[in-house]
Formats: structure tokens, C-alpha cells, sequence
């Protein structure tokens, strides 16, 4: 069973290192799904199917973009019902990029949020 990856490559001075960008995009989820207010990542129509076809995906809904030695990340998320949707992109956004830069040594040029909805909390429903 052979899979194809993509590698991010950058020269070093001892050498070119190259990084699975699948690594990166899971970086990207981690550190998303840390935030506070994030319920998930969205998924898309790929993961969907591979996540059919009993494949795990630990990055749905994120998307790398490398270009000009610099990463470009687009992510689509959930929101918990209840917190302000501007500042948990915000703070998606600068999750994203300190981790992504820290882990690869990369500049992170955007981080491009994509709500793509609200979740609700279902507890317990209080009866009297």
C-alpha cells in the first residue's frame, strides 16, 4: 500500500529537511482544537470519504499552502454556542501560526479561518 505525500522541503546549513505537510496539518488541528470555544474541525468532502473507507484523518479541515518559503494555513472550524466568533478566530489564528512556526521553523505568512458553524452543548435536560 503505497501513499503519495507531499514534503515541505528547506534548505538547511547541514542539509535540506523535508516535512510531511500532513505532520504540519496536524499541528495546525492540535493547536486549533486547544482553543477555547473551538467544539471541532469542519470537515471536508475528502476526509469525509477517507474517513468512510475507515482511514483515520487527524487534520480534517485544514489545508497547507506552501509558497515562496512561507505557509499559508487554511482551517474551517466549529464554535461553541455562547463564545464571540471573532475573538476565538482570533485566537485559532494565533494558535495556529506560534505552532506551526515553532514546530517547523517556517515563516507562517496567513492563517485563514473558516467558520463553518456554531455547535450546541446537549446536557441533561432538566426536568422538574
Amino acid at each position: 500500500m503505497s501513499e503519495t505525500r507531499e514534503y515541505i522541503s528547506y534548505p538547511d546549513e547541514l542539509g535540506t529537511i523535508n516535512i510531511a505537510d500532513e505532520v504540519l496539518a496536524v499541528v495546525a488541528a492540535s493547536a486549533a482544537m486547544e482553543v477555547e470555544g473551538v467544539s471541532s474541525l469542519a470537515a471536508n468532502l475528502s476526509t469525509d470519504l477517507a474517513e468512510l473507507m475507515g482511514r483515520k484523518v487527524y487534520s480534517k479541515g485544514v489545508r497547507l499552502t506552501v509558497a515562496n518559503g512561507q505557509v499559508a494555513v487554511d482551517i474551517s472550524i466549529l464554535i461553541q454556542y455562547g463564545y464571540a466568533i471573532p475573538d476565538v478566530a482570533r485566537k485559532v489564528q494565533d494558535a495556529v501560526m506560534t505552532a506551526v512556526s515553532n514546530t517547523s521553523g517556517m515563516e507562517v505568512s496567513q492563517v485563514n479561518i473558516q467558520v463553518a458553524g456554531i455547535s450546541f452543548h446537549r446536557g441533561p435536560k432538566d426536568r422538574k
